[in-house]
């Protein structure tokens, strides 16, 4: 009996292989190509077992890639049979070539695979840089790209440039003799916004930090312009929404700066992407300058600034209609992105938004008319600005990924206001008269 179980013994370690010390290094680590096209990385084997590669039925290395529709290793270069490396040989190094197939990131993977027990081994230095390689597939620059980007840039900086000529510093007397509406908004839109855009894009997107960044950066944004138009169809405190519109876009040069830098250094850091210090403080202080501009024409050309500010609310609507329809015409890959994760990121900031900052003013004792104001222009985000902030801050192919967010975002925010305009037509609901306010100064 003791003879058999020896027997069995000596047969499993004749079959079990030995302990594998080989090494994977893949020359660069990192492979940036265009979509649909390929590119070639020197990969080398070392540390080879001189046993394992006399079993030419037995073993082969194998590359994979973990996201085959986005990259994949070209079919002649996937397998490596060890019979092309010769028994006596310590380490063997080869060419493979790598396909790009749509936007984003792929690992590509060497192991060792065992045909005798149907299991693959990773190389010994599994856990050190070079033993995978990054295969990053980004879009190939176009002119209309640059013109994109130029054109958002003209019309950001012509937008501050005519806030700067609207402001009026008398404005400001709403917070004093009326508070509370505006108290209510700056806490439900420049604190409420952006932990609930961070803890929907946890829970939403728990596997891809670019989409968490996607829709973080929407939520910091600051109100758009589009809240005034919603806030008057609806029959809200227009004053009160002007009033909260100037407050969030002043405001945005300090939140912004300061939600990136902490809350998004989380994000950024699950994506294993460097926080853009630089970039986000050249952003604000690039929009300053209009905005002293604007300030100027106020104060020496006041006839050119009274234009101005009747093109405000043009320019501003304008703005945020150019970039993402604009984005769409020229990024017709953002639809092969969007997934039920996107559709409901896209609904749920904006509708949580909304529903959030109603009840917020509601348990506050504010009339309908002014908690109707404060949910639009809490729920209503600048995603234009989220749009050109990403596509200037990210490197590739994170810049172009996480567009699809704030796109969606704008697809979907005009959703549920269109259902209470509806329930109001139907109804026969008529919208409220608000008389005019001293303590609402409004500025366009």
């Amino acid at each position: 009996m003791m003879k058999l179980m020896w027997l069995l013994l000596l047969l499993m370690m004749t079959l079990i292989p030995a302990s594998l010390a080989w090494q994977a290094h893949f020359t660069p680590a990192q492979l940036q190509l265009p979509m649909k096209t390929s590119g070639d990385v020197e990969l080398l084997l070392s540390d080879l077992n001189h046993d394992q590669l006399q079993q030419t039925d037995r073993y082969s290395f194998r590359l994979q890639s973990n996201s085959e529709h986005l990259a994949t290793v070209l079919a002649a270069n996937a397998t490596i049979p060890v019979d092309q490396i010769p028994d006596t040989a310590s380490e063997w190094t080869g060419r493979i070539r790598i396909e790009a197939h749509f936007l984003g990131e792929a690992v590509i993977t060497v192991q060792l695979h065992d045909a005798l027990f149907g299991n693959s081994s990773s190389p010994a230095n599994a856990a050190q840089k070079g033993s995978t390689l990054l295969a990053q597939v980004v879009r190939s620059q176009r002119v209309i790209d640059h013109v994109f980007l130029g054109s958002v840039i003209l019309l950001m900086s012509l937008l501050y440039i005519n806030f700067g000529a609207a402001l009026n510093v008398s404005v400001l007397r709403g917070l004093i003799t009326r508070p509370i509406g505006p108290s209510i908004f700056l806490i439900t839109q420049t604190l409420g916004m952006p932990l609930l855009s961070y803890a929907l894009g946890v829970f939403i997107f728990p596997n891809s930090p670019a989409m968490q960044l996607g829709l973080f950066f929407t939520g910091i944004a600051p109100s758009g312009g589009a809240s005034n138009t919603w806030t008057a169809v609806l029959g809200g405190n227009i004053n009160l929404s002007v009033l909260m519109t100037t407050i969030s876009n002043f405001g945005a040069f300090g939140s912004m700066p300061f939600w990136t830098f902490t809350l998004g250094a989380l994000i950024f850091d699950r994506a294993g992407i460097k926080v853009p210090y630089d970039k986000i403080a050249g952003y604000c202080a690039g929009l300053i300058i209009p905005l002293f501009i604007g300030l100027a024409i106020q104060r020496w050309w006041p006839r050119l600034a009274q234009i101005l500010v009747r093109l405000l609310k043009p320019i501003s609507g304008g703005l945020i209609i150019f970039i993402v329809v604009f984005a769409i015409i020229t990024n017709f890959y953002i639809f092969e992105l969007f997934s039920w994760q996107i559709a409901v990121a896209g609904l749920a900031l904006p509708g949580l938004g909304y529903g959030i900052a109603w009840l917020a003013a509601k348990l506050l004792h504010q009339n309908p008319a002014d908690a109707l104001a404060i949910a639009i222009e809490t729920g209503i985000q600048n995603t234009g600005t989220a749009i050109f902030l990403l596509r200037t801050t990210l490197p590739q192919p994170q810049a172009d990924l996480t567009t699809v967010v704030p796109v969606a975002v704008a697809i979907m925010t005009p959703m549920p206001l269109l259902g209470i305009y509806l329930y109001q037509r139907c109804r026969g609901v008529k919208t409220a008269e608000i008389p005019p306010a001293a303590e609402h100064q409004r500025i366009v």
